[in-house]
């Protein structure tokens, strides 16, 4: 996988606005919100995209939806709800190549976005 700007952050080379971090799991704010509360969960290994995941990496994904989890219970959010998505690729959305999971929350979700 090549370099990238979430490598940088893993490595605290640029800052970010990290909210939650343990072993495996980086959290940080997105720096274009897409709803009043906008945070992105990384791995700490690196991972292009879900077509990339092994079954060995299976407990690594898991990680990252439970960090979000915990931090939309620690932060009030579980109780109304929050969306938790992954972009996988170009026409998915992805616009970094290290996976990541999208935490939205602050407002009413609806389908599809917008």
């Amino acid at each position: 996988m090549s370099e990238t700007i979430f490598s940088k952050i893993i490595r605290h080379e640029i800052p970010a606005d990290i909210v939650y971090e343990d072993a495996d799991v980086l959290g940080f704010r997105d720096v274009n919100p897409q709803a009043p509360v906008h945070v992105l969960f990384i791995p700490k290994q690196a991972l292009a995209t879900l077509n990339d995941a092994t079954p060995e990496q299976a407990s690594l994904l898991g990680k990252l939806l439970l960090a979000a989890a915990a931090y939309a219970k620690r932060e009030g959010l579980a109780e109304r709800g929050y969306r938790a998505v992954i972009n996988c690729n170009e026409d998915g959305g992805q616009t970094v190549f290290h996976i990541h999971v999208h935490l939205l929350a602050g407002r009413k979700m609806h389908w599809p976005p917008g």
